[in-house]
């Protein structure tokens, strides 16, 4: 039954034995018990490897310990092979992750910015020995002088500790969860994307109407502003997602940001692009065919659009565009604009109690942002 067990979250098996299933999918085994008067939580494994008689054999094994007055942990280490250094974990964790990242430039980043500076300070060490001041050292020198690498870095080393704790080479909590409190607060403050004034998107739209060579990086361009998705779901976007008769676009997980399939519901607008592009497409499987057969669109297709009209905004800025516009014009609920741009929803408590996508009130916003956006074509 366990190996059943999908959803997120912690399943009791009984006497402080769980099976805890990780936002990624990732399944483990945890027990929960008191060693020398302090609760601890100790990894047994992960599903793919250790069944359920067997985390529960494991269990009544460290639990005796832990009665006996000894520490599960400090004995199992004394059995089992060498402990990782943190060099050897992040290796093995970037080896094991590296597929799921379609960028191959994130690939190596990942890794390298370990290699850089975490490896120098802490690479040689042992995973279970590793504490917050040692984490608290790699970070000091770049917090405030490199602050995205750092961030990213805390992250990356933060993956590694949760690793090695469901691994079983470790116990007790993410050294890198407090370490925080001992770096001072970074002013830089994040970027935002170049977002073009939603009272500016018609004349825009009718910029592009009014252009004699309309073609198929002009036709995208629209269509990703009316359906407020991002470019690479756009661009690779490809004739068997659309349903006519339906009017509606369903993106699969694997193009989506958060893996999960978006449905979009498509404009009166929306869907005369769609039959504008076919008219011109040289290709049956993209919507917006590049030069190349079989090919779609370049990323840079729809920026050099924006470029030959002298406009220095980015593409994606459009979907915060979308955003601003549907807060301050329109009386559509927050969840309902959050849906149409297919966020993540950050409460896990509301997340559990919402139900379906919101189609329907999501088609009425759509339209309702189709409907502005020819605001300035129709006149």
């Amino acid at each position: 039954m366990a190996k059943q067990v999908t959803k997120p979250g912690r399943y009791a098996d009984g006497n402080g034995l769980y099976l805890v299933v990780d936002p990624s999918g990732a399944r483990r085994w945890v027990l929960r018990i008191v060693v020398h008067g302090r609760r601890r939580d100790i990894g047994l494994g992960g599903l793919s490897i250790v069944s359920l008689k067997d985390a529960r054999e494991l269990a009544a094994q460290y639990r005796r310990i832990a009665r006996d007055g000894g520490d599960p942990i400090a004995e199992r280490n004394k059995a089992n092979a060498v402990i990782p250094t943190f060099q050897d974990a992040a290796a093995q964790v970037h080896e094991e992750r590296k597929h799921s990242w379609e960028n191959a430039k994130h690939q190596s980043q990942w890794i390298n910015t370990l290699k850089t500076y975490a490896n120098p300070l802490i690479g040689n060490k042992r995973v279970d020995v590793i504490d917050t001041p040692d984490i608290l050292r790699v970070l000091s020198p770049i917090w405030l002088t490199k602050s995205e690498t750092a961030r990213r870095l805390k992250q990356r080393i933060a993956t590694v500790f949760d690793w090695a704790k469901a691994s079983g080479f470790r116990s007790g909590d993410n050294p890198c969860d407090g370490v925080l409190k001992g770096l001072p607060a970074q002013r830089e403050r994040p970027k935002h994307f170049a977002a073009m004034p939603y009272a500016d998107i018609p004349q825009f739209i009718g910029m592009l109407h009014g252009s004699n060579n309309i073609d198929q990086s002009s036709y995208a361009l629209e269509f990703l502003i009316l359906s407020a998705t991002r470019t690479n779901e756009v661009l690779k976007a490809v004739w068997s997602e659309i349903n006519i008769d339906e009017a509606l676009w369903t993106i699969p997980a694997e193009r989506m940001k958060a893996r999960r399939e978006h449905r979009v519901p498509l404009s009166s607008r929306a869907l005369e692009v769609l039959e504008q592009a076919r008219h011109i497409s040289t290709d049956d499987e993209y919507i917006f065919p590049g030069r190349v057969i079989g090919k779609p669109l370049s990323n840079m297709a729809l920026l050099q659009v924006m470029r030959r009209k002298g406009l220095d905004y980015t593409i994606h800025g459009f979907r915060s565009s979308f955003r601003d516009w549907a807060e301050d014009q329109t009386s559509f609920s927050h969840n309902v604009c959050e849906m149409a741009l297919a966020h993540t929803i950050k409460d896990k408590a509301e997340a559990a109690y919402r139900r379906g996508d919101l189609l329907e009130k999501r088609r009425e916003l759509m339209s309702a942002w189709a409907t502005f956006l020819q605001d300035q074509v129709t006149k």
